[in-house]
């Protein structure tokens, strides 16, 4: 599995939303403001600029740009750093405090069976849906504990009207 099949299957107006999420002070907080400037192609790079280019950008990543994936990953992810504290916390995967990992750590023994649709769980309704997704599958990419994208529970739509 590839980031660009994850924003493939989550679909072009909650990849949209993601893009949304991000914020220029987290990019230039953790260095990647250059990096995502560069990768995204904007001369003028902006939070209104970014969100005008989200379909273009989607359909690059849909066209399989996975560098281009990777680094709105990053900004993304940067933007959002209570997520991947709660999702890291939760699974008791060591991290350094701010959500990321070490590289050279070895986390199967935390990522058994069944551990994506635990963070799901735990995260459903206090995050939105596409970045809990996004992040979920991102950890299961770099872990490589993924095959597919996980898009949640597959009966989830019953779940959602029982509950209206």
């Amino acid at each position: 599995m590839d980031l660009a099949e994850v924003y493939t299957a989550l679909g072009q107006e909650p990849s949209a939303r993601l893009v949304r999420s991000i914020s220029v002070g987290a990019l230039r907080t953790y260095g990647v403001y250059k990096g995502i400037k560069i990768r995204s192609r904007l001369r003028r790079f902006n939070r209104k600029r970014l969100r005008a280019a989200a379909p273009k950008l989607w359909q690059r990543v849909v066209a399989g740009d996975d560098g281009l994936a990777r680094d709105l990953s990053q900004a993304i992810f940067v933007s959002n750093i209570p997520l991947m504290v709660e999702v890291l916390d939760l699974l008791e995967i060591e991290h350094d405090g701010s959500g990321f990992l070490t590289n050279d750590s070895d986390h199967s023994e935390q990522l058994t069976p069944g551990w994506e649709r635990r963070a799901y769980d735990h995260l459903r309704g206090r995050f939105p849906k596409e970045l809990v997704l996004l992040y979920i599958n991102h950890l299961g990419w770099e872990t490589d504990t993924l095959d597919e994208p996980f898009l949640g529970p597959r009966d989830e739509e019953s779940e959602d009207r029982a509950e209206a």
